[in-house]
């Protein structure tokens, strides 16, 4: 039995298109990836008090706090501001990595699941 040096697996088996396919996904990941790199996402706590904002790849990028709404000579305040920023990342951070997922399942058809920095 002889098979083609072009094809060694036989039958219907085109190497150089899946080849030419795995190409195509990954630079469409890397498109993808640098968008998210860009966009950004804000979570908020508490009608606004607090917001943070991250990328798309999950940077804190900001935090933003409105004006009066804390004591900063109050300790109990202080701890709860320190719990609302928390919040208000990990609500940007979830938006973030939904879009994230999204956007790399639909160029990985789900195969980028569990693969680190692949939306996952």
């Amino acid at each position: 039995m002889t098979e083609s040096p072009e094809n060694p697996f036989g039958g219907g088996f085109d190497m150089g298109a899946l080849l030419q396919q795995a190409q195509q996904m990954k630079e469409d990941l890397q498109i993808a990836q640098e968008t998210l790199a860009s966009t950004e996402f804000e979570g908020t706590v508490a009608g606004g008090a607090v917001t943070a904002t991250v990328n798309g790849v999950g940077t804190l990028l900001g935090v933003q706090i409105k004006a009066g709404e804390f004591d900063g000579s109050n300790a109990d305040e202080l701890a709860d501001l320190g719990d609302m920023i928390v919040a208000a990342f990990r609500d940007a951070k979830a938006k973030a990595d939904a879009t994230s997922e999204q956007s790399i399942g639909m160029i990985t058809g789900g195969l980028g699941r569990g693969i680190p920095g692949m939306g996952g």
